[in-house]
């Protein structure tokens, strides 16, 4: 009998992991359209990076990534939209929800981040950092941050939901979401305003301590 042989990845799959977990669950046309979406964010990074992100206009992004602007707007309803909004929020809804349904919501997220930081830093360390530089330097943006309707007070909102099988969430659900969303996204500035020099991983786990306390010692 022959030994089988190996099948191989087909020619275009995605070597880094990050992209292959985003890929994953989506079909050849969703496939298409994220790689679309990522090729204007990258384009525009490198435009923000050289020349400012206020004197970046939304048609210099769009030609950078030869699409049309009526293109870049079917991807962002605003350019401000390009850096607060991101593609990981499926693949950390899947994290979530994959977590035992009896442990802590608290644990889970903090498990979940862990993992998801610890991909980001190995695979997409300079997209995340400037995106949180961005966030952190031009004033728009830091005040629009809570107000996206990708925030990530929604991606917990969803998971409390389902988790509890319940269409609404209650006062509790977004009072929780709202205080994980809040310091998670802190400590996510605080890196990129240090430089990314902080360990980030270890200032993500702080923050879940200090939530887990009930703030105590503060």
């Amino acid at each position: 009998m022959t030994p089988q042989q190996p099948t191989a990845a087909p020619p275009d799959a995605p070597t880094n992991p990050v992209q292959a977990m985003l890929e994953a669950p989506l079909s050849l046309r969703e496939r298409k359209k994220l790689k679309t979406r990522q090729t204007i964010r990258r384009e525009a990074y490198r435009m923000f990076t050289e020349q400012g992100y206020d004197s970046t206009t939304v048609e210099q992004i769009a030609a950078a990534a030869e699409v049309s602007p009526s293109t870049f707007f079917r991807y962002f309803a605003t350019k401000e939209d390009l850096v607060l909004s991101d593609e990981y929020d499926p693949a950390m809804i899947a994290a979530l929800l994959a977590r035992p349904a009896d442990e802590p919501f608290l644990e889970s997220c903090r498990a979940a981040m862990a993992d998801l930081i610890h991909q980001l830093l190995r695979h997409d360390r300079e997209e995340l950092f400037t995106r949180m530089r961005l966030i952190t330097e031009v004033p728009a943006l830091r005040a629009a941050l809570y107000r996206s309707s990708s925030s990530p007070q929604e991606l917990f909102l969803t998971v409390l939901t389902r988790r509890a099988g319940v269409e609404e969430p209650t006062y509790e659900m977004r009072v929780t979401a709202a205080a994980i969303a809040a310091a998670t996204a802190e400590a996510l500035l605080q890196w990129a305003a240090d430089g990314g020099r902080e360990d980030i991983a270890g200032l993500v786990d702080r923050t879940f301590a200090l939530l887990g306390s009930g703030f105590a010692g503060v």
